[in-house]
């Protein structure tokens, strides 16, 4: 058998053979280093892209949170009028246009409002995010989709809807492309975060914001306000409801309003806030007030006595009444007939400085705060002299917003306390604490009385509405047309309150220029057209409101039961 030979390796080639197998795990751990550093980098390139891919806009980020998510409002039954949904915005990447004209020119066959030469421009452009349209309905999305076209995308952005439309806007208001309010209770919460509070009825834990209106007295005062203007053939109309009680506004319309999705229509002077925003010297409804502040003073009771068988001559002035009665008229019996001479002699009676201030108190000489701003600014006298107490007595001389009228009427109506009106929800009790008493009691109860008498067997009789006891004062006033008042040119107005029994709600209205129609017996007075219209106003809302009927022989139960308070 043969010897095989042994061999005995070297150390040497040992530690050699070890060094070498060293080397190659070194060489592999930094490959494998270096492919995974490789990869960070890559990916991590790749998600900056993506980022901006969807960002270079304006200075090179884009960010969503340019539209801002708003709470709902909701009425105060819990109606929504304003919520966020989400909107598509169309925008392009320049560097995968492949074709910049094509883009620009089938684009616009979709969207024929955009502005082509200066889209053309920015898509040549170095910018990586151009946005070309936002608010898009469904089916123009859809339809640019279907254009196939490299190098357009959208984003998803909140866009505010308004379900019930024009109806509540000059409240609600209307907000900006990004989302932010523009007027109305949209700005008001803008201005005020902590109104929002977590909706319970919906488990997502969306905000809202309550405000005092109720959609259905609302809707009811829109149409019955925009029938009338069609009616009665009127420029414009308005109207608001508040209650009595709480200085809550529960109904605002100003005809003609604005769509708050159509941002262009806000900007119409003729579709401005007519209740809250126009001034206007209102007519024979500050007989009401006149006759407040004559008995509040002491100086009078509904049977004084004052003469209104002739004209009052002042200058080149003269005060007379549209239907005198050319005799001394009672307190009462000159609010019923709407007497503009005893009113005049009641306002003298109780001296000019004493009419002012009791103006002043009731809030007519400053603009009125809400949650909707200052109301617009009263046209003041410069110089109250014995001329103005005369004519402002009966309407004429000072200018103020209807809102102020309505506000002013409150504490003549509801005992005697002033309370500021608001567009959210208050309690009695809130509003009792905020109140303050200008008026006695007693002085309330009269006014009162006589507003339902005026609606009885006054010029009111059309804004009788069966059942509801309603009182009021109509109200006539002459426009100013370049520089002199115009008889064909008139404002009227209706100041009404119900049920007189128990008085809840304050509704006014005004009529901007309605002409003498067939409807109105071819006359052009408040009594044949603004009392009308808050009569089928009232009829529709009190059963809304809770209000009960009740049949017309309680009516001599209210007259003996106020006939004893004077």
């Amino acid at each position: 058998m043969a010897l095989r030979e042994t061999h005995n390796p070297d150390p040497a080639e040992i530690r050699a053979a070890r060094a070498y197998h060293t080397r190659c795990r070194t060489r592999f751990r930094l490959a494998c280093l270096g492919f995974a550093a490789a990869f960070v980098l890559i990916g991590g390139r790749l998600v900056s892209l993506g980022f901006a891919e969807i960002g270079a806009g304006r200075g090179g980020a884009y960010d969503i949170s340019t539209t801002i998510h708003r709470p709902d409002i909701l009425d105060r039954n819990g109606q929504m009028l304003a919520t966020d949904i989400r909107g598509a915005t169309l925008f392009a990447d320049p560097k995968r246009v492949i074709d910049a004209d094509e883009v620009v020119e089938r684009l616009a066959a979709v969207l024929p409002n955009i502005n082509k030469a200066k889209l053309r421009k920015k898509l040549l452009g170095d910018g990586r995010f151009v946005r070309i349209a936002r608010e898009l309905a469904p089916r123009q999305q859809q339809q640019v989709h279907d254009l196939g076209l490299p190098g357009l995308g959208f984003i998803q952005e909140y866009r505010r809807f308004y379900p019930v439309g024009a109806t509540a806007s000059h409240v609600v208001g209307l907000v900006d492309v990004d989302n932010r309010g523009l007027a109305g209770i949209e700005k008001f919460i803008d201005n005020n975060p902590q109104l929002t509070m977590m909706n319970p009825q919906t488990d997502s834990g969306d905000e809202t914001v309550a405000v005092s209106l109720d959609i259905g007295v609302q809707h009811v005062l829109r149409e019955e306000l925009r029938n009338a203007m069609k009616l009665y053939e009127a420029k414009a109309a308005s109207g608001i409801v508040m209650n009595v009680h709480t200085g809550e506004v529960l109904a605002l319309a100003s005809l003609p309003d604005f769509d708050p999705h159509n941002r262009k229509q806000a900007l119409d002077k003729e579709r401005i806030n007519r209740i809250g925003f126009g001034v206007y010297e209102m007519g024979s409804v500050f007989k009401t007030f006149t006759v407040a502040g004559v008995l509040d003073s002491g100086l009078a009771n509904v049977n004084t006595v004052y003469d209104a068988t002739s004209p009052i001559y002042f200058g080149r002035f003269s005060i007379s009444d549209f239907h005198g009665k050319r005799r001394p008229l009672t307190v009462t019996e000159a609010f019923v007939y709407s007497s503009n001479i005893a009113s005049a002699k009641m306002a003298l009676h109780m001296g000019i400085p004493a009419h002012r201030a009791f103006l002043k108190k009731l809030g007519f000489l400053d603009p009125v705060t809400t949650e909707l701003g200052p109301s617009a600014a009263p046209i003041v006298p410069k110089h109250w002299k014995k001329l103005n107490t005369m004519t402002i007595a009966f309407g004429h001389g000072l200018s103020v917003t209807p809102l102020q009228l309505a506000t002013a009427t409150l504490p003549v109506v509801n005992g005697g306390l002033a309370v500021p009106p608001t567009f959210l929800p208050r309690t009695r009790e809130e509003a009792a604490a905020m109140s303050k008493r200008v008026l006695k009691p007693d002085t309330s109860a009269a006014v009162v009385k006589m507003m339902r008498d005026n609606v009885v067997r006054g010029s009111g009789k059309r804004a009788n509405a069966e059942g509801y006891r309603v009182g009021g004062k109509t109200g006539t006033a002459e426009k100013v047309v370049n520089g002199r008042y115009a008889r064909h040119a008139l404002l009227n107005s209706f100041l009404s309150v119900f049920p007189t029994d128990d008085p809840q709600y304050v509704v006014l209205v005004t009529l901007d220029e309605p002409q003498r129609v067939e409807a109105s017996n071819f006359n052009a007075t408040a009594g044949v057209n603004a009392a009308p219209t808050v009569g089928k106003v009232v009829a529709r809302i009190a059963p809304i409101l809770g209000v009960p009927p009740k049949l017309d022989e309680t009516a001599s139960r209210f007259d003996a039961k106020r006939s004893g308070t004077y």
